[in-house]
């Protein structure tokens, strides 16, 4: 039994120095014009979609979700901060939009995220994605007001979108004000 353990563990410190030694010779191209092997994009994809999930299971979505003063609040956040990498209807893809590695998702098109993992990720961010945590800048209920607008924006034209967009309030400052008067 001990001989076994013992051919354990010099497998697995032969597997953490083999790993280090790849680590460190930088032979993995960590450039973001160089798409991920299957391999490393399905492990980073499952390691996202689970830790959403996770992150996500105590968020308790509020009533008013679909009110439309929140959608069109959220729609003005959307606008200023979201276009630049995940478009919207009408919108024609960035040079930020398509330098991006991994890829934002079209919020347009839809995602199959609950409103919950959309609050979570958009409080939080993602890692290694681009995807900022505004969380740490913006109220929940800001927060909110963007999910309230994401879930709607699928059904919207472009002249839909532009005139969501132009009801919302015109400032920032604005915005933030009446995302905290929820």
């Amino acid at each position: 039994m001990a001989r076994i353990l013992t051919v354990a563990f010099i497998v697995l410190l032969l597997l953490a120095g083999a790993a280090g030694v790849f680590i460190y010779s930088g032979a993995y191209d960590i450039g973001a014009d160089t798409p991920h092997t299957r391999f490393v994009s399905g492990m980073l994809d499952d390691l996202r979609d689970h830790s959403i999930a996770r992150g996500a299971g105590g968020v308790a979505v509020p009533r008013d979700l679909n009110d439309p003063r929140r959608v069109a609040a959220g729609a003005g956040l959307y606008a200023e901060m979201c276009t630049g990498c995940h478009l919207g209807p009408g919108i024609e893809p960035t040079e930020l939009s398509q330098g991006l590695y991994p890829q934002a998702p079209e919020l347009a098109r839809g995602d199959d995220l609950s409103p919950a993992e959309q609050f979570w990720t958009i409080k939080h961010g993602v890692k290694l994605s681009a995807m900022p945590a505004w969380g740490k800048t913006h109220s929940d209920d800001l927060i909110w007001e963007m999910v309230a607008f994401i879930r709607q924006m699928p059904k919207l034209s472009p002249d839909q979108y532009k005139k969501l967009v132009a009801s919302a309030p015109e400032s920032h400052e604005e915005m933030m004000e009446h995302g905290n008067a929820h």
